[in-house]
């Protein structure tokens, strides 16, 4: 099983984490983050690089948002109501909670500062009634195919995996480690 990792941000630095996993024939896209300290282009990922025509729909088979800091979630009001991606979102409960908390301060911070605005609250707003929430250890069928789960470890509350082949389960992710959280 070939597995291949577009990295949009994050990928040797902190900030605009935002990760395309292709594997068996479907698109995950783990986080939709921001970057701290620029105001340009650089800001959010080149979504262009997951589809050259914007078709975002279609070129993902789902976002999961693994936690709420914005360098996982600040571009994610963008993504959706701006790019204009419809497709399934996914994050635990406690992110989508706070979630909205902190992308409305940073919209409000960006105005302060007299940075051009990339996102509205209303984005924000209609952004979070795309959102799937999902339990720790909760499995959730995506498809057909690819069915998730959410662990707590410590930093966050993070994604596994569970792919099923010839009717088994697989899980990629370790949860031995993880204590049992409840919210």
């Amino acid at each position: 099983m070939a597995i291949d990792c577009l990295v949009l941000g994050a990928g040797q630095e902190v900030g605009k984490s935002c990760v395309v996993v292709s594997i068996n024939g479907k698109r995950i896209m783990f986080d939709c983050g921001m970057h701290m300290e620029y105001t340009d282009s650089r800001r959010y990922p080149d979504f262009s690089l997951i589809s050259k025509t914007g078709d975002f729909d279609n070129a993902l088979t789902c976002v999961i948002v693994t936690h709420f800091h914005l360098d996982h979630i600040g571009a994610l009001p963008y993504f959706t109501e701006v790019c204009g991606y419809k497709g399934p979102i996914y994050m635990t409960y406690p992110t989508k909670a706070l979630a909205p908390l902190m992308l409305e301060d940073y919209r409000k911070n960006m105005d302060r500062r007299g940075e051009g605005e990339q996102f509205t609250a209303e984005h924000i707003a209609e952004c979070m009634k795309k959102v799937i929430p999902v339990d720790l250890k909760q499995t959730v069928q995506v498809d057909k195919d690819l069915q998730i789960r959410a662990y707590y470890a410590g930093h966050s509350s993070d994604f596994t995996l569970v792919l099923r082949e010839d009717g088994s389960l697989r899980r990629h992710g370790c949860e031995e480690n993880f204590v049992n959280y409840e919210h």
